[in-house]
């Protein structure tokens, strides 16, 4: 049996979540998790996290923002892919930072087309797979 990558799909609007969840849960080889509490994903990505090849997380959410999210799980697995998402423009040297340090390995600009997803999430796949 073929190996199942999982992705995480983390939003405070659990209609992003559901939405992305139901387009790329037609892509074989990947279990998709939604999380709408970035600390639930966060404790469900430590136990997992040898497992997961892609974090798909928006910007902007309360509690911890996505930045500091995903900077959290690539210290827990260095080789994750990462990609963040925002309806906002982006003007935070962190961000900046983090894109040239490779913590954030792409980005989305909502509303993001679903085939546009799918295809930035195999392409993010495809990378994570040839380097693990």
């Amino acid at each position: 049996m073929a190996r199942k990558w999982l992705v995480a799909i983390i939003d405070d609007e659990s209609d992003i979540v559901n939405l992305f969840r139901d387009a790329l849960n037609k892509i074989d080889g990947l279990s998709v998790f939604t999380f709408t509490d970035p600390m639930a994903a966060l404790e469900h990505f430590k136990i997992n996290k040898g497992v997961y090849a892609l974090i798909i997380s928006d910007l902007r959410m309360p509690g911890i923002n996505g930045t500091d999210l995903v900077h959290k799980m690539k210290k827990e697995n260095p080789l994750v892919r990462t990609l963040l998402m925002t309806a906002f423009e982006v003007e935070d040297n962190v961000f900046e930072e983090y894109v040239k340090n490779n913590i954030i390995d792409g980005f989305l600009q909502k509303p993001v087309k679903l085939r546009d997803l799918r295809s930035e999430v195999l392409k993010q796949v495809n990378i994570y797979k040839s380097i693990k």
